[in-house]
């Protein structure tokens, strides 16, 4: 059975989300500054920078795991759009669980390692309503099979896997119940470079065949060179340039974002 949910597909020109003027502050020190931005349907923004920059913390509160001190981010929820900084706490943690979804960069931070694999997978779709077990168990193995999951490992536990392999269930978890937002933390971070590329391939192929409206926080211009559509870079807290990924990796204008491609080409 497909549990991927049918949600109302919103108007061409109606954002997804769409971000004004936010702002958060760690006493004096800005953590990320007057942020706006329209993500669509389908659309995957890359968002990148140095450690420090901001990135992390404008994820974190789009994500709604941090509280901004200025702005709004409007998600065009089904019953039309809401402002999720406003939006009531038992509301928001039920669309983390249905709309949108959260890879971390370190998988451990997104799975239940106590649990089987396909225990992973399915409770992300009991949280949307599956009930019947042999469904679920079904949907777990072509999941695990779609990020190169052996189905023999649905009864194994995550700790039994290595990096790479739980950084592909946490991404089956996710996905497995087709979100309409996906926030994705450094996903090929910490990994071989073997693996990293064979990650990459994989996202890349999901984004594709399942029309993925995303986010990604990296440092790595290879993931967003790949995987992203329009690119944002960060540097002290600030935006100081974004567009087209291919156009601003290949023509920066900014001092700062032509000394991150100059960096990436001299190594």
């Amino acid at each position: 059975m497909d549990f991927m949910q049918k949600s109302v597909a919103p108007s061409v020109e109606t954002p997804l989300l769409s971000v004004q003027g936010l702002t958060k502050r760690y006493g004096a020190r800005i953590g990320c500054a007057d942020i706006g931005f329209d993500l669509f349907p389908g659309e995957v923004l890359g968002i990148v920078g140095e450690s420090g920059s901001g990135k992390s913390t404008l994820l974190s509160c789009l994500a709604g795991h941090l509280a901004p001190d200025e702005g709004q981010v409007i998600f065009d929820t089904a019953s039309g759009p809401r402002d999720t900084v406003t939006m009531p706490e038992a509301e928001r943690r039920r669309m983390a669980r249905t709309d949108w979804a959260y890879v971390h960069q370190n998988p451990r931070d997104g799975l239940r390692m106590g649990v089987s694999a396909g225990g992973n997978v399915g409770e992300r779709l009991m949280a949307i309503g599956a009930r019947h077990y042999g469904e679920i168990r079904e949907t777990a193995v072509d999941w695990l099979g779609r990020v190169e999951i052996a189905a023999d490992r649905i009864d194994d536990r995550p700790r039994a896997f290595s990096g790479g392999m739980q950084q592909r269930l946490q991404i089956a978890r996710n996905l497995v119940t087709g979100p309409r937002l996906v926030f994705m933390d450094e996903p090929t971070g910490g990994l071989d470079v073997s693996v990293q590329a064979r990650l990459l391939d994989l996202l890349r192929g999901l984004v594709r065949e399942m029309g993925l409206s995303a986010i990604i926080v990296t440092h790595d211009l290879a993931v967003v060179r790949l995987l992203a559509d329009r690119l944002m870079v960060m540097k002290g807290g600030y935006v100081v340039e974004q567009g087209l990924t291919d156009q601003v990796l290949d023509d920066p204008q900014h001092a700062y974002t032509q000394l991150l491609v100059s960096s990436v080409l001299q190594v």
